[in-house]
């Protein structure tokens, strides 16, 4: 069965850190392009991160750039999001999904992301204190 599984999410203080985790099980996660997209209460869903199966390049949404990283680690068939320096405007159900797209030239290139492949569930990030 082909599936992601998003998991890792909690509360987490101003701050503080967190790791997301997307397993993906029935296909090979580093031949896709892997996003996260994440949505707050009563704002539309916004794409922060996609990478390149072609090239390895990794797209960060302005908003995250410095303060969360992307990477896979190919034996685990497993993305990461290190989320470090959160702030309560993080707070989100975080996504991931594969086969992701996005206009580079928009004015918010997060905004215009999409992604045609398989998508995980959501797992919920709060940052309060």
């Amino acid at each position: 069965e082909v599936q992601l599984q998003a998991s890792g999410g909690g509360t987490v203080q101003p701050g503080g850190s967190l790791r997301l985790s997307c397993v993906a099980s029935g296909f090979t996660l580093e031949d896709s392009n892997i996003a996260w997209f994440r949505q707050a209460p009563g704002k539309e869903r916004e794409g922060i991160t996609c990478s390149s199966s072609r090239d390895g390049y990794v797209f960060y949404t302005q908003s995250v750039k410095g303060r969360f990283s992307f990477f896979v680690e190919n034996a685990e068939n497993t993305a990461y999001l290190q989320m470090n320096n959160v702030k309560p405007e993080d707070t989100a159900v975080y996504t991931c999904a594969t086969g992701c797209s996005y206009r580079p030239q928009s004015g918010n290139p997060g905004a215009t992301m999409r992604a045609s492949g398989y998508w995980g569930q959501g797992t919920q990030v709060t940052v309060s204190s």
